[in-house]
C-alpha cells in the first residue's frame, strides 16, 4: 500500500492521476492531426510519419515494465516527473525535426520513453494502490476516462494551433502543456512500502517482485490477457493515427479528422467510466469479451456503410464507448488476479502487448497505404482481431492467486 502524508489522500491522488493521464493522453492523441500537413510540406512518404508514432509505441511499451518497477521502487513522483520533461523535450524536438530520421529520435524514441514515466501504467499503479478494494476498479476507471476526456479537449486545441501556426510552432506550444505533468507529480510522490498493505484485500501480495512475475508467468489468464491486449493497441492506435487521413481520402473536409477523434474522446469519458463502475459489479473477463466483440461489428459496419458526416458521427460515438473501456477491466483483472503490491509492474507487461499491437496497427496503416493505396487491409485486420480477443478473454481463470507464506 502507498504510504501517504496526511493531505495525499486517495482523492487527492485520484485527482492528481486523473489530470497527469488527461494531459498525457490528449497530447498523444493530437499527433495523428500533423500527418497530413507534415507529409506534405517535407515531401515524405505517409509511412515515415506512422514509422515514428509507431515507434513511440513500441518504445512506450518497451520501458513501461522498468518505469513501472522504479515507480514501485523509488517514487511514483520522481517517475512521472521525469517522464514529463522528456514529454516536453521531445515535443520540442518535433518541432524542429525536418528528416524522418530526427524525427523518429523525437516522436518515437524520446516521447514513447516520456509515456512509459507519466502515462497510464504507472499512473494506474499508484491510484490502485490508494484506492479501497471494493473502489479500485471505480477509481481505475476515473483516470481511464480523464485520459479520454484528454483527446476530447486537447484535440481541438492542437487542430487550433495547426490552422493558426503551423506543424512546427504548434509542438512547441503542445509541450507547454506537458509541463503540467511536473505538478502532478507531486501528490503522487511517495513509493510502495512491502511492509503495509491493504487489509481489506482478499489475499496476500508476493512477497517480492521476482515471485509475483513467477506467479503471472505460469498463470494461463495471465497470457490470454496479455494476448488480448494487442488487439486494443492495434485498433485504437491504428484509429487514432489514421483515422483523419481515412477521412480526407474519402473526401471528407479536413477538419473531420479532428472533430471525429474528439468525439471519441467525449463517449470515450463515459465508456471508461462505465467500464470502471461495472467492473466493481461484473466478472471483467466477460465485458472484455463483450467489448472486444462489439468493436469488431461497429468497424464492420462502418467500413461497409457509404461514408457521410452521419456515419463519422456514429461510429465516432460507438468506438468512443468501447475506446479505452478495456483498460480499466484488463488493470483490474490484474490486481484481482495477483494483489496490489506489484501491480503496476504485472500490468506494464500487459501493457507491453497492447503497445506491440499499437506498433503493428500504426505502422502497418502507413505501410499498406503506400503499397496500395488503401487503408482496408488494416481495417479488415481490425475486424479478425476484435473476434480473436472476445474469444481469448473468456476462458480466463479469474480467481485471486492463493499464497500461504505471509507477506513481507
Amino acid at each position: 500500500m502507498t504510504v501517504t502524508s496526511s493531505w495525499r489522500t486517495p482523492l487527492i491522488i485520484l485527482i492528481a492521476g486523473a489530470l497527469c493521464a488527461l494531459i498525457a493522453f490528449g497530447l498523444r492523441a493530437s499527433l495523428g492531426l500533423f500527418q497530413i500537413p507534415m507529409v506534405t510540406d517535407l515531401a515524405w512518404e505517409r509511412e515515415s510519419f506512422a514509422l515514428a508514432l509507431a515507434i513511440q509505441n513500441l518504445m512506450w511499451g518497451a520501458f513501461q515494465p522498468f518505469a513501472s518497477a522504479a515507480a514501485e521502487r523509488w517514487g511514483t513522483g520522481r517517475i512521472i516527473a521525469l517522464g514529463g520533461l522528456l514529454y516536453a523535450s521531445g515535443l520540442y524536438f518535433m518541432s524542429v525535426s525536418v528528416d524522418p530520421l530526427a524525427f523518429h529520435l523525437s516522436a518515437g524514441l524520446m516521447v514513447g520513453m516520456a509515456q512509459s514515466g507519466c502515462a497510464l501504467a504507472v499512473v494506474l499503479g499508484a491510484v490502485g494502490r490508494a484506492m479501497p478494494a471494493h473502489r479500485r476498479s471505480w477509481g481505475l476507471g476515473i483516470v481511464t476516462a480523464a485520459g479520454a476526456a484528454g483527446q476530447f479537449t486537447v484535440v481541438p486545441i492542437g487542430q487550433m494551433f495547426l490552422g493558426a501556426y503551423g506543424w512546427s510552432t504548434s509542438y512547441t506550444l503542445l509541450a507547454l502543456f506537458a509541463i503540467i505533468i511536473l505538478a502532478c507529480a507531486i501528490p503522487l510522490q511517495g513509493k510502495v512500502e512491502s511492509g503495509n498493505r491493504n487489509k481489506s484485500e482478499p489475499t496476500r501480495d508476493a512477497t517480492s517482485l521476482r515471485a509475483a512475475l513467477g506467479e503471472a508467468m505460469q498463470h494461463k489468464g495471465y497470457w490470454l490477457l496479455t494476448l488480448g491486449f494487442f488487439v486494443c493497441g492495434f485498433h485504437v492506435a491504428f484509429i487514432g493515427v489514421h483515422l483523419p487521413a481515412y477521412l480526407t481520402d474519402l473526401g471528407m473536409p479536413d477538419e473531420t479528422g479532428a472533430w471525429s477523434l474528439s468525439l471519441i474522446g467525449l463517449f470515450n469519458v463515459l465508456g471508461a467510466y462505465m467500464a470502471g463502475h461495472l467492473g466493481d459489479k461484473y466478472r471483467k473477463k466477460h465485458m472484455l469479451s463483450y467489448l472486444y466483440f462489439t468493436r469488431s461489428v461497429v468497424i464492420l459496419i462502418f467500413i461497409l456503410a457509404p461514408i457521410s458526416t452521419v456515419s463519422v458521427v456514429l461510429f465516432s460515438m460507438a468506438m468512443g464507448i468501447l475506446w479505452l473501456s478495456t483498460v480499466p477491466l484488463t488493470s483490474g483483472l490484474v490486481a484481482q488476479m495477483f494483489g496490489i503490491r506489484y501491480m503496476g509492474t504485472l500490468f506494464a507487461i500487459v501493457f507491453f502487448s497492447h503497445q506491440v499491437g499499437s506498433f503493428l496497427g500504426i505502422w502497418l496503416g502507413g505501410y499498406l497505404y503506400d503499397s496500395f493505396g488503401t487503408y482496408m487491409p488494416v481495417w479488415w485486420a481490425g475486424v479478425g482481431l476484435g473476434i480473436a480477443a472476445a474469444i481469448l478473454h473468456w476462458p480466463i481463470n479469474d480467481s485471486a492467486v492463493l499464497r500461504t507464506q505471509p507477506a513481507e
